[in-house]
């Protein structure tokens, strides 16, 4: 009993909403392993407000008056990032002017955040296994170890244990991360929550910009609920915040929120309904587009191999009472006119393959294109780390 009273006590003072189980047990967890000084690895999908336990679990623990840093490990490039967690020596590298402090050495005593953990380099992961294991770090170009007592917080959204298994990712480091796992719910498991959530943010905006609040009609509230969100609670909100400043009614109706739903739409891909069994959950637009084309390229398949069964002696004939059966070909005549244009359409799909690299290297220069070859936000816009995008820019020459 006490503990629910705690959750609800956390939830007012992080302005968290919602009550769904997986939620509220996410947040017992937070509080439970607070006081101590374990590590804590927490996992969700992007935008689900996995940032925020990391505080919660700061601010309830002896640390709380100590450093709190949070550090985005796949926003940092690949050739400073040591420099940035555990400090350097002044000419360690070009640039380095002077000796500089690391996160490690100045968050001592207190609690330190990394962001997308599963971004960090082979190298800078045997680097933070060795803090965790023995609170020992090295300046990079000194030969001198030093101390902290830091507290550790991880947090991703990709699968570690693939990560793992895949060589990206040291399985000792995951373990160590990994003592108390905190899973954090994807916006489309919470239910009735993501009409609290939109009523919350449509409040919040209607406030800020002193306009009357926007209104759901039963029929939008539907829609709403039946979205799958993959962009979580920050698309929520952006989508919110966008109908509450652009649209003039404050009653909004599923016509009018059907125009701010992305593309993606469970109108025009049906693919993307969660059904009670065996319906894949998406995880982002990628792998829904990934999906589309699989499906897409599987029914020209499926296309190919009928007409292929016509030409090879049977067709379909609809008999009166509108039941289908097969009738043999005897004219020869008829499988010549037929044939050319099909071995035309075989050649067209064989020298235009579906390659799923091809549409990645699209989005990635359309997504640079719109952003003026800020790479930052075009990162944002795939949904991606910044680390990955420029991994792939170099990948595929788009220098």
């Amino acid at each position: 009993m006490m503990a629910k009273i705690d959750v609800q006590q956390i939830k007012q003072r992080f302005g968290i909403i919602g009550n769904n189980p997986a939620l509220n047990r996410a947040l017992d967890i937070a509080l439970q392993v607070a006081p101590t000084d374990l590590s804590v690895l927490i996992t969700g999908e992007s935008g689900v407000g996995k940032e925020t336990f990391p505080q919660i679990i700061h601010q309830n623990s002896p640390r709380k008056h100590g450093q709190y840093i949070a550090v985005n490990c796949g926003a940092i490039p690949e050739g400073t990032i040591d420099s940035e967690l555990f400090g350097h020596e002044k000419g360690s590298f070009t640039g380095a002017l002077s000796d500089r402090k690391g996160y490690f050495e100045v968050a001592d005593g207190g609690t330190i955040f990394l962001d997308e953990v599963g971004e960090l380099p082979v190298p800078t992961q045997a680097r933070l296994l060795r803090v965790l294991e023995t609170g020992e770090f090295i300046r990079v170009g000194s030969s001198k170890v030093l101390k902290t007592n830091v507290r550790i917080v991880g947090a991703t959204n990709v699968n570690l244990t693939q990560a793992v298994t895949e060589g990206k990712f040291r399985e000792d480091l995951f373990y160590r991360l990994n003592t108390v796992p905190i899973q954090v719910p994807p916006l489309r498991d919470r239910g009735e929550d993501i009409l609290l959530l939109f009523r919350k943010f449509a409040n919040d905006c209607a406030e800020k910009y002193r306009m009357p609040s926007i209104h759901l009609d039963e029929e939008s509230r539907q829609l709403l609920l039946s979205y799958t969100w993959p962009g979580n609670v920050r698309e929520l909100k952006n989508i919110t915040e966008r109908i509450s400043v652009i649209e003039e009614t404050r009653d909004i109706n599923a016509a009018i929120l059907k125009l701010y739903l992305p593309n993606f739409s469970i109108e025009k891909y049906p693919i993307l309904l969660r059904q009670s069994s065996g319906q894949k959950v998406f995880n982002d637009e990628r792998e829904i587009l990934y999906q589309v084309l699989f499906d897409m390229k599987k029914d020209v398949n499926d296309l190919k191999k009928l007409v292929h069964d016509i030409i090879g002696g049977k067709v379909p004939v609809v008999s009166d009472d509108a039941t289908q059966s097969y009738a043999p070909i005897h004219s020869t005549t008829t499988v010549q006119s037929v044939q050319p244009p099909i071995q035309e359409a075989e050649t067209i799909l064989e020298d235009e393959p579906l390659s799923l690299e091809e549409v990645e290297k699209d989005m990635i220069k359309k997504a640079l294109e719109k952003h003026n070859g800020r790479r930052k936000n075009a990162a944002a816009d795939l949904k991606i780390s910044e680390r990955t995008l420029y991994r792939k820019i170099k990948e595929y020459n788009l220098e």
